[in-house]
């Protein structure tokens, strides 16, 4: 016996008065796992390479796993809780309910292929969800109806902003009680201009369907029970049996989106007033959605959306949304792909390690195709590698497929030099034309000053702020663990491993607790090495107090040459504010002239070393600004003694320039019922919290605190204690900020073993 399933199509528009129930006619789809080999191959408007980014807990998730079930490629429904979802594929995932590590999936969507990357919404993995955008050219906004915009949410929809991406808002859980339709909460908090596209019927338990404002239609989830999976549902115009309250809110909803995308579309608004001015409920959704349309593309304004995805309503109009509003990778206007033209260009984003194919590295695709067994060039390691297998990501499931063209994002296996941030181009010819072009586009661009590059930018890579001690069960196994912490240092850049150079020990540095406990758990469990951490320290910073000059002159023989190099420079205290506190470098005007490419080089080697290395702790210096005042160098001095003299005279100005210790501040958000609410505060006064405000989200308060990241070792589990397992909380970090006196005494004493 075959089961066959309905999906119902939009039926034509019809007048919101309309009293004519609409019959949707049933098209029957066979209940089979759709293969992957199957998949269409659109042309490049046809392709959407999306993300799915939120604060932790919003169903990020468990939208990706009804969207692949609804689009036919899986058999049933994951759920979190169960650990069954494709892209939570990690077995420390499935035990813990959250994503880790960004997954890839490729489906199709009504003719149009759908690159999906699932990201995670804990800071910890902050750097997955960079790379992500990195690549993508559209984004899908998650919220919690319930909470509305939450810590993380503003982290990353800042990064969405940083690479330009159009976004979709979609407000997940309106079945739960305290769902609100957080409109005010994006436009405040995110400094967006949210175009509402839906509402909402029904609130709480009693959510049972969405009307779409641009066609005044109702689409409505009449589950029978609860194992309901909600492919089927009901479309019909609204009529006047409708609730009046609704027929109202919608009217009204509706005229005010009209009036919204005419101010932020002049195309619109001129066939508003030209062809419909007499009359703005008579224009057709269809123009309307094309308005819509390029708004988003432009990033006037986010069409927001709203369902419940664990109760299985409103992601397919969902689905609708991203191929209507998100833009195709031929909209992105990419100045490599006019560039490079039919010559391959990609960027790796991505690497992981399989035990039986090797390196498995994430190419975004931006022109020319990509084809097995064939040799690339990676501009950033000057090295050429020949690609054997090409392959189609579906989690960690993948299929082989003979070729992948531009606009798509794609699997390969063979590149084992290749890292994250790579441009993979077809040659070194194809690179070096690539080249002429950019720079004929400059010139006739009047542009000439600007070097344009044909390497494409790779991923910033966040400073670790936490770091430990590791250390393998036996010093056989040591062999085995660095090569292990080389291959996790490849698949995350945001790991970072140090050797010690007084004790020799290994110092593993990381993004946060959870972050460094999962790296310790992956060791165990997949490379099967038993491995011993130290205590968790803070990745503190160093700055200087005053401005100081220094001079210092090196002349040395070694063999029959002499070198001998004069430096004078002097140090400076900056802003140290900012998260990134970067140190800054300058010559004088008259230096930048005389010095060569070759000399200056190595003066930026020896201060940018001792920007690695401060003077009080050895951590490294942010907020710190050096003016190169004067360079001799004697003919036949080498550039290796040059570096060492200006680290020499660096060293020497940091301590006339008197040192301070910066700590890493967070900023703390803490959702608890009022009645544990005095008990989270006395705590975080015992650990030197700042409370910013506390916010009212219906039954809880919303803590929003700074508090230095040195004293929030073990919080979960206080917390937890506290409240009796009642209360959440994020941490993000904020600023370096300068310790006082008495902390940094005590810091200097514990670690110089005097405490």
């Amino acid at each position: 016996m075959i089961r066959v399933r309905y999906n119902f199509f939009p039926p034509p528009q019809k007048s919101i008065h309309s009293e004519i129930l609409i019959i949707v006619l049933p098209v029957p789809v066979i209940d089979d796992v759709k293969s992957l080999r199957a998949l269409v191959n659109p042309e490049i408007s046809r392709i959407r390479n999306i993300g799915i980014m939120a604060h932790i807990d919003a169903g990020k998730t468990t939208t990706t796993e009804r969207m692949l079930y609804y689009a036919g490629y899986t058999r049933a429904l994951g759920d979190v809780d169960d650990g069954d979802t494709v892209t939570d594929f990690m077995a420390q995932e499935r035990e813990r309910g959250i994503t880790i590590q960004s997954a890839a999936v490729s489906f199709d969507w009504k003719s149009h292929r759908i690159n999906l990357i699932d990201t995670p919404g804990h800071v910890d993995f902050t750097l997955e969800v960079e790379r992500a955008l990195r690549v993508l050219d559209g984004a899908v906004a998650v919220f919690d109806a319930s909470a509305g915009v939450e810590a993380q949410t503003l982290t990353v929809w800042r990064q969405a902003e940083k690479h330009h991406i159009p976004c979709v808002c979609f407000l997940n859980k309106m079945d739960k009680p305290a769902a609100n339709f957080c409109i005010e909460s994006i436009r405040k908090k995110l400094k967006a201009n949210p175009v509402l596209l839906q509402i909402p019927v029904g609130s709480g338990k009693n959510f049972t369907g969405v009307v779409d404002l641009l066609t005044s239609r109702k689409l409505m989830w009449k589950m029978k029970s609860m194992r309901d999976d909600g492919r089927v549902f009901e479309v019909k115009a609204l009529d006047r049996s409708d609730d009046p309250d609704l027929l109202q809110v919608v009217s009204d909803a509706r005229t005010a989106l009209i009036e919204q995308v005419a101010d932020l579309d002049d195309e619109f608004a001129e066939l508003l007033l030209t062809d419909f001015s007499e009359n703005f409920d008579a224009i057709p959704s269809n123009k309307l959605q094309e308005a819509v349309r390029r708004v988003t593309l432009a990033r006037k304004g986010v069409p927001v959306l709203c369902g419940s995805s664990l109760r299985n309503k409103g992601v397919q109009p969902l689905l609708d949304a991203i191929t209507a509003y998100l833009p195709a990778p031929n909209e992105r206007h990419h100045d490599v792909v006019r560039w490079y033209k039919d010559d391959l260009c990609a960027l790796a984003f991505k690497v992981l390690h399989d035990k039986q194919r090797g390196p498995l590295v994430f190419l975004r695709i931006y022109s020319g195709t990509l084809k097995p067994q064939t040799a690339l060039h990676n501009i950033n390691r000057n090295s050429t590698e020949r690609m054997s297998r090409l392959l189609v990501p579906f989690a960690d499931q993948h299929v082989e497929i003979p070729s992948m063209t531009a606009g798509n994002i794609a699997l390969t296996v063979g590149l084992k030099q290749t890292v994250t941030g790579d441009t993979i181009v077809s040659s070194k010819a194809s690179a070096a034309a690539a080249a002429h072009r950019a720079q004929n586009d400059n010139e006739a661009g009047k542009r000439s000053r600007e070097c344009a590059s044909v390497i494409l930018s790779g991923v910033e890579v966040p400073d670790p702020v936490f770091f430990c001690t590791i250390e393998p069960p036996s010093m056989s196994k040591q062999a085995d663990l660095e090569n292990v912490l080389n291959c996790l240092q490849r698949e995350d850049p945001s790991l970072k491993v140090r050797l010690d150079p007084d004790s020799g020990q290994t110092i593993l540095c990381g993004m946060g607790e959870l972050h460094i406990e999962i790296i310790h758990d992956r060791i165990r469990r997949e490379y099967g090495i038993e491995t011993h951490l130290g205590p968790l320290q803070v990745a503190y910073r160093e700055t200087v107090l005053h401005e100081a000059s220094a001079s210092d002159t090196l002349d040395r023989t070694v063999g029959e040459r002499r070198h001998v190099v004069t430096v004078e420079l002097a140090v400076r205290p900056v802003d140290i504010t900012s998260v990134g506190g970067s140190c800054e470098l300058a010559f004088t005007e008259e230096l930048e002239g005389q010095l060569s490419a070759e000399m200056k080089e190595a003066v930026e080697n020896g201060v940018h070393s001792s920007f690695l290395q401060g003077p009080l702790l050895g951590y490294p210096l942010q907020g710190v600004s050096t003016l190169i005042q004067c360079v001799t160098i004697e003919p036949g001095t080498s550039p290796a003694m040059v570096s060492a003299c200006v680290s020499r005279c660096m060293l020497k100005a940091l301590r006339l320039a008197g040192g301070q210790v910066l700590e890493p501040v967070m900023s703390l958000e803490v959702t608890v019922g009022e009645d544990h609410l005095s008990s989270v505060l006395g705590d975080l006064a015992q650990r030197r919290g700042t409370v910013r405000d506390i916010q009212s989200r219906h039954d809880n308060k919303v803590l929003l605190a700074t508090v230095p990241l040195a004293e929030m070792m073990g919080y979960s589990t206080v917390l937890r204690t506290l409240t009796s397992g009642n209360a959440t909380f994020s941490l993000e970090l904020d600023t370096y900020e300068a310790m006082n006196p008495q902390e940094q005494n005590t810091l200097l004493k514990r670690l110089s073993g005097l405490l």
